[in-house]
């Protein structure tokens, strides 16, 4: 199966792009930049520069590799960048996703688009595919509107939205473990909020979830996120006391001690049953996760 990725560059694109070649897709990564993915090894891999929002390249990419699927997984990530630039996020999140759309539509590809829980309110939290989303900042609102395009798709499509995704990171690649850790292993203080509810997911989890999504051709909406619900700062805690390292540095403060741009849901985390029974989705635990972070 020949499998084009969007935002291959990134954190959750290196483990995907490696999970689908070892599975043995055809896989094209693309990023905005120069290649910085070390899988030269595999003859069933290429990478390609693109960027998205510019309508010629994507044109000459999808003409050149006609994908049977594409995994749409880059974007503008970071909410407080989305709130101060609100121009350009909406160009890459919406306007690229309709661009890839188009195209895709040219060679009838089946359609992955990568979405987050800061399309929901954060007001009950747990949410399920069936509720109504509600986004409180621009980063969701952007997302939601890419995914009502998305529904708009006249062939094969899936969405799976996920939440705060952690792991290992590859060289040049953080996330929020990896910067807790960074922070204590120095010796500096951190605050971390506690009044914020997430169901963290580890981002192998994520890559087999959607390598699911892609080998079943399953439609439709899924939360694909890990099962413990936890806060930022236990998860700090956890990573803390994993590594022996001082949690006193850790500083617990809540969502209004923080003055950022966006304004972030306080609940949100996801039932996964959906993607269990129908992808076989089976999540680690966060105690897993951390082995395999630091380990």
């Amino acid at each position: 199966m020949k499998i084009l990725i969007t935002g291959a560059n990134g954190f959750l694109g290196y483990y995907l792009t490696e999970q689908l070649l070892k599975k043995n897709h055809q896989v094209i990564a693309t990023g905005k930049k120069e290649n910085r993915l070390p899988f030269h090894r595999y003859e069933n891999f290429e990478y390609a520069t693109m960027d998205f929002t510019d309508p010629f390249a994507v044109h000459d990419i999808f003409e050149k590799y006609q994908p049977g699927v594409v995994v749409h997984a880059g974007a503008i990530s970071k909410p407080d960048e989305c709130e101060q630039n609100q121009w350009k996020a909406y160009s890459a999140n919406v306007e690229g996703t309709i661009t890839l759309l188009l195209n895709a539509e040219t060679y009838k590809s089946f359609f992955v688009f990568l979405s987050s829980d800061f399309i929901f309110d954060g007001n009950q939290g747990m949410y399920s595919e069936k509720d109504k989303p509600g986004p409180i900042n621009f980063y969701g609102t952007t997302k939601l509107e890419a995914e009502e395009a998305v529904m708009e798709y006249e062939f094969g499509w899936a969405i799976a939205r996920t939440v705060l995704v952690y792991g290992k990171p590859p060289e040049g690649r953080r996330n929020f473990l990896s910067i807790v850790a960074e922070k204590l292993l120095k010796g500096e203080e951190y605050s971390v909020v506690s009044d914020q509810v997430r169901t963290p997911t580890y981002v192998e989890d994520l890559s087999m979830g959607i390598s699911s999504i892609i080998e079943k051709k399953a439609t439709g909406i899924y939360h694909l996120s890990g099962q413990d619900v936890l806060t930022p700062y236990e998860m700090a805690c956890q990573t803390a006391d994993y590594l022996g390292l001082d949690k006193s540095l850790l500083r617990k403060v809540t969502a209004q001690d923080f003055a950022e741009p966006a304004k972030r849901p306080l609940k949100t985390g996801f039932v996964i049953d959906k993607a269990k029974m129908e992808l076989g989705y089976a999540p680690i635990s966060f105690k897993e996760g951390l082995s395999l972070t630091f380990g």
